[in-house]
């Protein structure tokens, strides 16, 4: 159903263009929406007005015609199944009020028809993201619903910092729901799907300044931090599942080894996606081999601060000791102190190799 602010801001307008009172009564005589000045004692009215509808539609008749009486007009507004869905009613009855309330009626009709049509494809949307149609019924649907099958598209997951803030989804819509061709959706409470068209020469540089667009305009409009990640690109419709399955691997792994990334590629994930896949069994098993036991629980924040900076500056003890702003002989001494507990010299290369690989499956795991 519509929500009522829609209708509400669509008899407003009506009524400026009209100059008379509106309002919008449901199928059960009950009032929907009306403008400020619209008389609602009108409901035995319309309430005579369903009862002659109700009447017609016993004896088969197929149209319920307007009704104009002393002081207003009735029309009634069917939906896409063809039953009556509201009672528009004019308070005012002049000349071309026939015109005027079969516009009107047209006005928001045509509302309940894109609702419905955008529900739907809705459903099919998120079905087709689960895996919850054959092949036949894919084609099928598509067709019926006119969204094109080859195609080249690609998925993006909206991850925001609060799960079920709808403003997230409203500003998404805003930006990019207004075409035809591009679609989002929701399957859970704590995600939004953005399937995006892509034309012939956008590639993944596009791709990722579309998902900086996102997470730039979420944080300035909407006021909210989100992580955004985007699968691969798929040329058939049936493979859109494949492209958000993708993106979903790309948040957790970017939770559990990139946190400090707010865009996350399916295909620029490295080693990350090679460890999120192995069983637990064999990564404790690793574990087990290169700390010798519980040694990798020893480590203070210190420690691992220390060393993970030793890591981005490629071993250079000097640099990474400025950038610590403590002596050489400081960092040695850590850097040592790993050496003595694991058996690894996180100096050379193979060791610190070893240790970096170590510590992602060790993070694996824990989360």
């Amino acid at each position: 159903m519509l929500s009522r602010q829609i209708l509400q801001r669509t008899i407003n307008e009506m009524k400026e263009i009209v100059a008379a009172e509106i309002s919008l009564w449901n199928a059960e005589g009950m009032i929907a929406v009306k403008t400020s000045g619209a008389d609602e004692s009108a409901k035995e009215q319309v309430k005579i007005y369903l009862s002659k509808w109700k009447e017609q539609m016993e004896e088969g008749t197929e149209e319920l015609s307007e009704a104009v009486e002393e002081k207003a007009a009735f029309f009634p507004i069917l939906n896409h199944m063809s039953e009556l869905e509201y009672v528009l009613m004019i308070h005012g009855v002049w000349d071309d009020i026939k015109v005027i309330g079969r516009l009107c009626v047209s006005q928001i009709r045509n509302l309940i028809m894109a609702y419905h049509e955008r529900m739907d494809k809705n459903n099919f949307l998120q079905n087709l993201l689960l895996d919850n149609f054959l092949l036949v019924d894919i084609y099928n649907r598509a067709k019926k619903l006119g969204i094109a099958i080859e195609e080249r598209r690609v998925v993006f997951l909206i991850e925001p910092k609060k799960e079920g803030d709808s403003i997230v989804m409203e500003t998404m819509r805003g930006l990019y729901a207004t075409g035809t061709k591009d679609f989002i959706t929701a399957v859970d409470e704590g995600h939004i799907i953005f399937i995006k068209h892509l034309e012939v020469t956008d590639g993944y540089k596009e791709i990722n300044d579309i998902a900086k667009t996102i997470t730039d305009t979420l944080s300035a409009e909407a006021m909210m931090k989100v992580r955004v990640a985007y699968g691969t690109v798929v040329e058939e419709l049936k493979d859109v599942s494949k492209s958000y399955k993708e993106a979903a691997m790309a948040l957790d792994v970017g939770r559990i080894f990139y946190s400090e990334r707010t865009i996350l590629a399916y295909n620029e994930l490295g080693i990350g996606r090679l460890i999120h896949q192995l069983p637990v069994s064999l990564c404790e098993m690793f574990l087990q081999e290169v700390f010798n036991g519980d040694a990798f629980e020893q480590f203070d924040e210190e420690t691992l601060v220390t060393v993970y900076k030793f890591f981005d500056n490629n071993l250079n003890v000097s640099e990474t000791a400025r950038q610590l702003y403590i002596h050489r002989n400081t960092l040695v001494y850590r850097l040592e102190k790993i050496q003595k507990s694991t058996g690894l010299d996180v100096r050379v290369f193979d060791d610190a190799l070893t240790f970096k690989i170590a510590m992602m499956v060790a993070s694996h795991i824990k989360k």
